[in-house]
């Protein structure tokens, strides 16, 4: 339910904040006093778009918040699958700037002005005299019916299946067409493959192969060089071996009578030993290289194949190439054997398709059940409202195919007087008739599931007397199991409210208002009767309003 809306800076509303009651809430007040600018601001945390020439200060931004009490309603789901932090208490507000920017928040985090939408229709709904799109509406049709079948859990599980059930068949036939592809392409694929697999690919072999390569095309120099070094070292006349060698035997006629140079020699015997053993290692790597031009053309051939399939492939190494040889195997895999995969798919789907069919068959009998109630009901309620030559009548047809909601569409077909054929509602009624059959129908539905708050704007238009009151007392039935604001100029529905709000225009100062304040029980017999009689009330019109007070 509605709890409190606060408006800042729209249309005549410099600041208010509205708090309302459970039940039926009555707004009242002069035309053009500011009732649709209410609405209009509430629509604009539906989602609705703004326009800041709306604005009553156009230097300042237009904020307008709600907060709505919504454990009842079954959101959880809508807000896991949103991304939002679900609250008993949530609050929606829209902040619009001077520049016409406008940002939606849902209990602080921002949304989309689809999102907000989509919550907004969960939780207020608008209905005028002209509102009849969604009382035509297959899917609003379907859902009063569900509601008063009480089988939400039943569908619920039905649609759970639904979801995967189609998910299902789209995976089907995006199997379907890769195995086709893969068997047109199999032939292709397996060439591709045999190529790679014939080359024997390594991950690291290109690396040690360029190396290798580069040793074989520098073997003269590599070998001139290490003779050049080794000659250095170990062979010359004055090679660092030699010089060492002496450098050590200086030391050692001098090592007894100083310690530190024993340690130096010592230390000049390790280095010794250490540079004979890298000259050996140099004349033992020369004596293994040597120009060997069968490698080298050997090596330049695998190479040049390594540097053409990642060329063909368009890739840059080893490791790519193989990356497609397996990609290709599972291709030829998806060819060979999506058969099978295709088939067990398509047993799964039979399965999940039958058992939906059962739930289907539950769903569709607890419509046909459901459907002489709505219709009693209805019409027990439009004769109360003055339209007792009403006849509904609700076909239910089994669809061809199963849908969302099972197999069934339902569609209500209606006439508001007597030798009339049925037809489309939309049809058949005034403004004024569907909005009693509105009426009736909703009283209905909340009798059985939750109802968001319904907001009824002067649907009692071209109703008077007894009708009116009647009206009113299935308001007051309505409101009995969901919260009702209703607009109205009738007295007789405005005696039936839990609560009573008037809304007036203020012209004490220089700049005119937009205000609404909350009738206690003296102000509302003054406000019914003036309803009743016009500004200045006698006692009889106060007294008839006391009456419309005590119901």
């Amino acid at each position: 339910m509605l709890q409190k809306l606060t408006i800042q800076n729209y249309a005549l509303i410099d600041n208010l904040e509205i708090n309302f009651d459970k039940g039926l809430n009555i707004l009242t007040g002069e035309t053009g006093a500011g009732k649709s600018i209410i609405l209009g601001a509430l629509s604009l945390i539906l989602g609705q778009r703004a326009e800041s020439r709306y604005f009553f200060n156009q230097q300042k931004k237009c904020v307008i918040e709600g907060s709505f009490r919504i454990a009842n309603f079954h959101l959880n789901t809508f807000f896991e699958d949103n991304d939002l932090d679900y609250e008993g208490e949530t609050v929606l507000r829209r902040e619009i700037s001077a520049d016409g920017k406008s940002r939606a928040f849902v209990n602080d985090t921002p949304v989309n002005l689809t999102t907000l939408k989509q919550l907004g229709e969960k939780l207020i709904d608008i209905h005028s005299q002209h509102a009849t799109y969604e009382i035509n509406d297959p899917e609003f049709q379907l859902l009063v019916v569900d509601g008063v079948a009480g089988h939400h859990d039943l569908l619920s599980r039905y649609q759970t299946k639904y979801r995967a059930y189609k998910k299902s068949l789209a995976a089907l036939q995006q199997l379907i067409e890769q195995n086709d592809k893969a068997k047109a392409d199999l032939d292709y694929y397996q060439f591709q493959f045999d190529e790679l697999e014939k080359a024997g690919i390594a991950a690291d072999e290109q690396e040690l192969l360029e190396k290798e390569l580069a040793s074989l095309n520098n073997a003269e120099e590599i070998k001139r060089n290490l003779l050049g070094a080794h000659y250095l070292m170990h062979e010359g006349e004055t090679s660092a071996i030699i010089q060492l060698r002496e450098a050590g035997q200086q030391l050692s006629t001098i090592e007894q009578y100083n310690p530190d140079v024993e340690d130096l020699h010592e230390r000049l015997k390790s280095t010794l030993i250490e540079l004979k053993d890298i000259a050996a290692e140099l004349e033992n790597i020369e004596q293994r290289t040597f120009t060997n031009e069968a490698r080298a053309e050997e090596v330049n051939t695998r190479l040049s194949l390594l540097y053409n399939l990642q060329k063909k492939h368009r890739v840059n190494s080893n490791a790519e190439l193989l990356e497609i040889q397996n990609d290709l195997s599972d291709k030829i895999q998806q060819a060979v054997f999506g058969d099978e995969a295709v088939e067990k798919l398509q047993k799964q789907i039979a399965a999940d398709k039958q058992e939906l069919e059962e739930i289907a068959k539950d769903l569709s009998a607890n419509r046909t059940k459901a459907i002489p109630v709505i219709q009693e009901k209805v019409l027990a309620n439009l004769t109360e409202m003055g339209m007792p030559n009403s006849v509904l009548q609700i076909e239910q047809t089994e669809l061809q195919e199963l849908a969302r909601n099972g197999a069934d569409a339902i569609r209500f077909m209606f006439s508001a007087n007597k030798g009339h054929a049925l037809a489309d509602m939309s049809k058949v009624a005034s403004g004024g008739e569907l909005s009693r059959l509105m009426l009736s129908i909703k009283s209905i539905i909340a009798e059985y599931t939750a109802l968001p708050t319904i907001i009824f704007d002067e649907i009692d238009t071209g109703v008077s007397g007894e009708v009116a009151n009647k009206v009113g007392q299935v308001m007051e039935r309505l409101s009995q199991n969901l919260q009702v604001i209703t607009i109205t100029h009738l007295p007789q529905i405005a005696g039936k409210g839990k609560s009573h709000y008037f809304v007036y225009k203020d012209d004490a100062g220089n700049t005119t208002y937009t205000r609404m304040k909350k009738l206690d029980d003296k102000e509302r017999v003054l406000e019914i009767a003036k309803m009743l009689s016009g500004d200045n009330p006698g006692e009889s019109a106060l007294q008839n309003a006391r009456e419309l007070l005590a119901g």
